[in-house]
């Protein structure tokens, strides 16, 4: 059971390297290709370089939610305008992403959680959303046939997306525009003159552009740390399974404490921990320690601890974190973070699954896989300008909401690289946060 797409497939998008950009962006998530996208749109000259594979790690493996509920009261904003912005973009791109709306439920299993869904319900009605609270026989019948949960939080009007296709048919379209996109191509480093970006180094060959976005996911870090960018980002492993098909028992998405479980097109459900990740210890992680230790208070019973990261990850203790820049990189050691998924998790699944639905008992799986979610001690992400390093700006830990919020964080850094206003207060997601003395604090996101 092989991931779709993986860095030993050819590679699909190999543009010419231009000498010069009016921005170049690294990296070939959601986050990069929306912004990508969006600065196209505006008639901007761009490169976005991919060290392996467009969408090869955390946007093709996430669990395809595309969701307002639950989300940071900062973040929320952004992701009812990237919920605008889902509903045309199939008919924009051309392609049938996956995208559905048929809903979003966090099942209850105690009056605990249904407390704490209650106190999000202000900040869904701030922002116009059709969030409400279930009763015990609401859930029975939307769910029909499943385990008896007490109630839920549910927003019909949040979605679904198909991951491994919806980022690379969008990067297709951004092509076929005339935007430029190479995967294979690392980025090595920046191009510094005069204390100012002037481009970057990458294995192909150096681009000149006064404007840089570092949108790495997981590997952001690694790069901003070689040119003195000091921010505390580590990642974690979650495992996640795909069934085959199944008779629908719900069309949208729903997670209570140890079971998320979502529609596919294809007819099958994929399965994730709702309460299970892995975290690898390496450098970073002692590093940063002090800044995790709210979230690790917060989130410890959820968290098993590794003892080493496996070699060649970014936080790995063989990994360098300096290095040439006309030779080889880190990025290019490992052009996909493919991680193996926790087989013993993924059986458990298919045993909550089982639990909650007896009807269909155990269900025969297509794939499992895993991905590292990068996050930060706050788990909103860093987007905004690097002071010190004028023309590059930062998009990065997005905390495993990436895919759904992408289009809208898109928007939002393009505007933010072309000097514009971003149409939203981006005070919580500022990099200095980590150097100003702030105390740090969880959000009421759920």
């Amino acid at each position: 059971m092989t991931f779709p797409i993986r860095a030993d497939l050819a590679a699909r998008f190999t543009g010419a390297l231009p000498e010069a950009a009016d921005v170049v962006v690294i990296g070939g998530g959601v986050i990069g290709v929306m912004t990508a996208w969006f600065l196209a749109r505006a008639g901007v000259r761009v490169v976005l370089c991919e060290k392996g594979r467009i969408a090869g790690e955390q946007s093709s493996r996430n669990w395809g939610w595309v969701r307002q509920q639950g989300r940071d009261p900062a973040e929320l904003p952004i992701m009812v305008e990237a919920m605008s912005i889902w509903k045309g973009l199939g008919a924009e791109v051309g392609a049938d992403l996956g995208f559905r709306q048929t809903g979003v439920l966090y099942l209850q299993n105690s009056e605990a959680d249904r407390a704490r869904h209650e106190g999000w319900l202000p900040h869904a009605q701030a922002h116009g959303l059709d969030t409400r609270l279930l009763s015990r026989a609401e859930v029975a019948a939307l769910v029909p046939h499943a385990a008896d949960w007490i109630g839920g939080l549910w927003t019909a009007s949040d979605a679904r997306a198909e991951p491994w296709v919806a980022v690379p048919a969008i990067a297709a379209a951004l092509a076929a525009k005339g935007a430029v996109i190479r995967e294979d191509c690392a980025v090595r480093a920046l191009d510094i003159a005069g204390g100012k970006v002037a481009g970057v180094v990458t294995e192909a060959g150096r681009i000149r552009a006064d404007r840089v976005v570092l949108a790495g996911g997981a590997w952001s870090s690694l790069l901003a740390r070689a040119h003195g960018v000091r921010f505390p980002q580590l990642s974690v492993r979650s495992s996640v399974a795909a069934t085959m098909p199944l008779p629908e028992v719900f069309a949208g998405a729903a997670v209570d404490g140890t079971l998320a479980f979502r529609r596919r097109l294809d007819g099958g459900y994929t399965l994730a921990p709702g309460d299970f990740h892995e975290f690898f210890i390496g450098p970073d992680a002692f590093r940063h320690f002090r800044a995790y230790l709210p979230q690790i208070r917060q989130d410890i019973s959820a968290t098993r601890f590794r003892p080493v990261a496996p070699s060649g990850y970014p936080d790995a203790w063989g990994t360098p974190r300096r290095w040439d820049a006309d030779g080889i990189s880190p990025f290019e050691r490992m052009r996909v973070l493919d991680p193996a998924p926790n087989r013993a998790e993924i059986e458990r699944l298919r045993g909550r699954f089982a639990a909650a639905f007896p009807a269909l008992g155990a269900p025969e799986l297509r794939l499992a896989w895993a991905g590292m979610i990068d996050t930060m001690p706050d788990v909103v992400p860093v987007l905004d300008h690097v002071a010190a390093l004028p023309g590059l700006t930062i998009a990065t830990g997005m905390a495993g909401h990436g895919f759904g919020i992408g289009p809208g964080m898109g928007r939002v850094v393009a505007d933010l690289v072309e000097g514009r206003a971003p149409g939203h207060d981006l005070t919580r997601f500022r990099l200095s946060r980590f150097s100003d003395g702030s105390t740090l604090e969880l959000g009421p996101g759920l």
